[in-house]
């Protein structure tokens, strides 16, 4: 198991809570016909989120991996790029610091943020001004 949040192109991602559910879950397929380890096929602003989070988490596997990574390193993160999403799955000891930097780089590079791991699923956007607004989530009204 491991604490799971991700970011997306918020272009490409549904304005409403099922049917973006529904696109994370078809995204999450992996059915991209390339390699999920490669930052080069996602958007200019993915891709330099991603560039800046692998400085504090680093990455696992790909062209990025840390070279003397130590797979017991509890900031060692499993990225997972895709064109639109970027799925990360950080250790669970990592979870308010891994929250805070995924929020933060999301909000700075103006992608979405999707609190996979949380109990409401929370979507939130970027708000224009460097920061990001809950757009939707599964808490009742």
């Amino acid at each position: 198991m491991s604490y799971d949040l991700a970011v997306f192109d918020p272009e490409a991602a549904p304005k409403e809570h099922a049917a973006f559910i529904e696109w994370y879950e078809v995204q999450t397929e992996w059915a991209e016909p390339h390699r999920y380890d490669d930052p080069a096929v996602s958007s200019p602003a993915l891709r330099a989120w991603f560039l800046e989070m692998i400085r504090d988490f680093s990455a696992m596997n790909g062209a990025y991996a840390a070279k003397d990574g130590d797979v017991d390193d509890p900031r060692m993160t499993d990225y997972s790029v895709g064109r639109t999403l970027i799925y990360a799955a950080f250790a669970w000891s990592q979870t308010g610091a891994a929250y805070e930097a995924v929020f933060r780089l999301a909000g700075k590079h103006g992608v979405g943020f999707f609190d996979a791991s949380g109990a409401n699923g929370e979507v939130w956007l970027p708000d224009g001004r460097g920061g990001l607004a809950l757009a939707h989530s599964s808490a009742p009204a």
